[in-house]
């Protein structure tokens, strides 16, 4: 029998890196056993469900590259809008769940109860057979020894997660069920529906949870908890999807660089770790860093466009050769794209909104750096083309003539064109900014330093 898993996520916000770690292990042993990965959105509660949250989801994964193979037939209205592999969606199946509580009704395996419908739990204790955790015998609580029916049809006829979650995987031929290990409290119950609807269950890998740093749970508000940061930030998503498969996975030799492809030949479900997985975002983004370096220089620029539009700079404004210019000072320099505006925002703001480092100012715009700031000036004024070979070539020129270290030209200059005392390389900026931007600056600078004397004298 052909593998079939699912995931099925509960559209009532941002997508969690724990509910994407579940997609991406599902994707694995699809693509892995040559199977089925089938999406299907939970959203039977209509109070927290939200069409901005089933955004999400679908972009999140999409993002992520995780292509999901089977949805509703052609013709469906939800097919139509989104194609026909889907996905599907709970709140477009109610006449099937209700069958089968008719069915399970009928046979006295459910009863109507204070409005609500009721199933009858077995009493007995229930062996999970778990490809993850090996057997788990899960007994009744004492408080479910008094009363260990539960509801399957709430008051007011909405079903319930576990009615509807065990009919869809019967229902779409469900395999495999691979989800988070905080789900296995849930399985005995979801092993007696089956049994009652007279169905083979599925088999079941639950897999372990992703913790914080500290060992705490983590929660939807933590730091790297919302898939919608990585997209925002400006990940690299194959950064994050190989971070991802290493956190509950390992391919034994302790490689971090993990190419997709290896990834599916080797995952299975045995291979995954039984202890909790820690999330650590300064081995992700040191991750992402590689990934990024690594980028094609097209596919970098526009990634480096979103990111400076979503950080509200007018692109429209420069002309598209100074952009790109100005961005290809950039790679190899970022651990996330999201930082280039801290490393090279000045290209996009006037002079007037530059703020430069007080402290670095009062180092290096001082009067004993004026002479030779003055001449390396006057040179740049006169040179023939202005481009970052032949400026590299004065400041060497000009520290040698004065007897000054380069570092003595560079660091005032830098402070004048960007503000810091880091960024991109000097001389590559200065091309880029042009020689009127550039001596219209260096001119401050020595209007400082000026000033600077006076001041202590």
């Amino acid at each position: 029998m052909s593998t079939r898993v699912r995931f099925a996520p509960s559209p009532t916000g941002h997508l969690h890196i724990g509910g994407a770690r579940t997609a991406l292990f599902n994707w694995l042993y699809a693509r892995h056993t040559g199977g089925l990965f089938v999406l299907r959105i939970e959203d039977t509660d209509d109070v927290r469900n939200t069409q901005e949250a089933v955004d999400v989801i679908l972009s999140s994964l999409r993002w992520l590259g995780l292509d999901w193979d089977e949805g509703p037939v052609s013709g469906d209205a939800t097919a139509s809008a989104l194609g026909d592999k889907g996905p599907y969606f709970q709140s477009q199946r109610q006449s099937i769940y209700q069958s089968h509580v008719q069915r399970l009704l009928s046979e006295g395996k459910a009863y109507e109860c204070d409005g609500a419908i009721k199933f009858r739990m077995t009493r007995e204790a229930v062996i999970i057979p778990d490809l993850v955790c090996g057997d788990v015998t899960r007994k009744l609580t004492d408080r479910e020894e008094r009363d260990p029916d539960f509801v399957i049809v709430r008051s007011d006829g909405k079903p319930v997660f576990h009615l509807v979650n065990v009919v869809d995987d019967l229902e779409m031929g469900i395999t495999h069920v691979i989800r988070g290990e905080d789900h296995l409290s849930n399985t005995s119950k979801h092993i007696a529906l089956c049994n009652a609807l007279g169905a083979n269950c599925p088999r079941y890998a639950h897999i372990p949870l992703i913790l914080n740093g500290d060992g705490s749970k983590m929660s939807k508000r933590d730091m790297g908890a919302s898939m919608s940061n990585y997209m925002e930030e400006g990940f690299v998503p194959e950064a994050v999807v190989n971070y991802l498969c290493l956190l509950g996975w390992s391919p034994k030799d302790d490689r971090q660089r993990l190419d997709l492809k290896e990834v599916v030949s080797l995952f299975d479900l045995p291979q995954i770790l039984r202890h909790n997985a820690r999330f650590d975002m300064d081995k992700l983004v040191s991750l992402n860093g590689h990934y990024l370096a690594g980028l094609d220089a097209e596919r970098y620029h526009q990634l480096a466009l979103n990111t400076l539009a979503r950080k509200g700079v007018q692109l429209d404004n420069h002309d598209s050769s100074y952009v790109r210019a100005a961005v290809e000072t950039t790679p190899g320099k970022l651990k996330k794209i999201s930082e280039i505006m801290d490393y090279a925002g000045f290209y996009f703001c006037s002079p007037e909104e530059i703020s430069r480092d007080a402290d670095a100012s009062a180092k290096h715009l001082v009067f004993t750096n004026h002479d030779s700031t003055k001449a390396l000036r006057d040179g740049l004024a006169d040179m023939d083309t202005f481009v970052a070979s032949e400026i590299q070539g004065l400041f060497k020129s000009v520290a040698k003539t004065l007897g000054v270290k380069v570092g003595a030209l560079v660091h005032p200059v830098r402070l004048a064109c960007t503000g810091k005392t880091t960024g991109p390389s000097l001389y590559h900026l200065m091309e880029v900014l042009g020689r009127k931007r550039v001596i219209a600056e260096i001119d401050k600078a020595l209007a400082c330093m000026l000033n600077q004397r006076d001041a202590e004298s």
